[in-house]
């Protein structure tokens, strides 16, 4: 009985050094996603390092040959440090935009004066100065937004009942981050963050690299199998376990992989594909009509190569133009690129 209570006093004392070393333990839900992290790069690392304790063709090889095993292991890398920008990066949020669209309001905000001879500034708005400013600042953004729907849109299909602000076209609020995310596309509890505007090509390049992984070690796997150095039963075991296990994980990111590679390249999210009938800007647009799709060079070029802030906005298309995207594609708009 004492030694159960002296060996939970020291797990105590252990608990609350940690917390007063690491202040972020103390949240739940920042230490269940440092753990999932930690899972996933001990499950990266088990996959490999059960190849090199096993594989002793591919030990041979990384002596003779070690430019193959330094790319396999620059993949799995490469694959790893995606996950954490990915994780680590911001999808865009609302409220950021906010204030990025109204940095004239916060200039006035923050504006200062010398004080002193040494220079130093200080502010010179009053608490009723900045409470009018405030909502001068949500009024503008609430007038850029209006401009984004078609007109005649009511302003409560565009107000988020958790954060009272005016979400532009293609934002939602989700749930779990307790924030309007801009372009939001899923939110990601592998990752612990929302995928949004500001990192689905992140994303996009996270699932890439960790496909070309799987399949790579996968390779290795089978030569592994179908070699002579697996001499005990237990080790063929594990090998077959570890090699199902792959042959999920393939499926799953190939299968995402080229998920999101259709919705990049028609310009679309996740949350747009799968609820269109309840998103009140779509529902009256034909089912093959893609609103936000440029064609699949522009929406390619867009998704990569562009180097537009994540705060910049897109506006619903006209009915005009909308008509003129549901027409059928001829061959002379296929021969000249218009699709494209």
């Amino acid at each position: 009985m004492a030694t159960g209570e002296a060996v939970r006093g020291f797990c105590d004392r252990l608990l609350g050094r940690c917390l007063r070393h690491f202040p972020c333990l103390s949240d739940r839900a920042r230490r269940s996603m440092l753990g999932l992290k930690a899972a996933l790069v001990l499950l990266h690392l088990g996959f490999v390092g059960v190849l090199f304790l096993l594989d002793t063709d591919l030990i041979r090889k990384t002596r003779t040959e070690p430019w193959y095993t330094a790319a396999y292991l620059a993949v799995v890398l490469a694959a790893l440090v995606q996950y954490f920008i990915t994780a680590c990066s911001s999808p865009g949020y609302v409220i950021d935009a906010m204030r990025a669209g109204n940095q004239a309001v916060n200039a006035s905000r923050n504006s200062i004066q010398p004080a002193s001879r040494n220079e130093t500034l200080y502010s010179s708005l009053n608490n009723s100065q900045l409470s009018r400013n405030s909502s001068r600042m949500t009024s503008s953004w609430s007038k850029l937004v209006m401009e984004l729907y078609p007109p005649g849109s009511s302003s409560r299909s565009w107000t988020c009942l958790y954060c009272n602000v005016s979400q532009p076209p293609r934002s939602k609020h989700c749930h779990d981050c307790d924030k309007c995310v801009l372009q939001f596309d899923h939110h990601c509890v592998w990752l612990g963050t929302c995928i949004g505007k500001g990192n689905h090509c992140r994303f996009w390049w996270y699932i890439f690299a960790e496909t070309v992984a799987c399949i790579w070690s996968g390779v290795l796997y089978i030569s592994l199998l179908r070699s002579n150095f697996l001499n005990a039963w237990w080790k063929v075991l594990v090998v077959v376990s570890l090699l199902i296990g792959l042959s999920f994980c393939f499926i799953f990111l190939l299968l995402l992989l080229l998920f999101h590679t259709f919705l990049v390249l028609t310009n679309q999210t996740t949350y747009e594909l799968v609820r269109r009938r309840r998103i009140p800007y779509l529902r009256g647009i034909p089912e093959r009509v893609r609103p936000f799709s440029r064609g699949v060079r522009r929406n390619l070029h867009d998704f990569c190569c562009s180097f537009d802030s994540i705060y910049s906005l897109e506006a619903v298309p006209c009915l005009e133009e909308l008509e003129d995207r549901s027409q059928r594609y001829t061959c002379t708009d296929v021969l000249t690129c218009r699709c494209c």
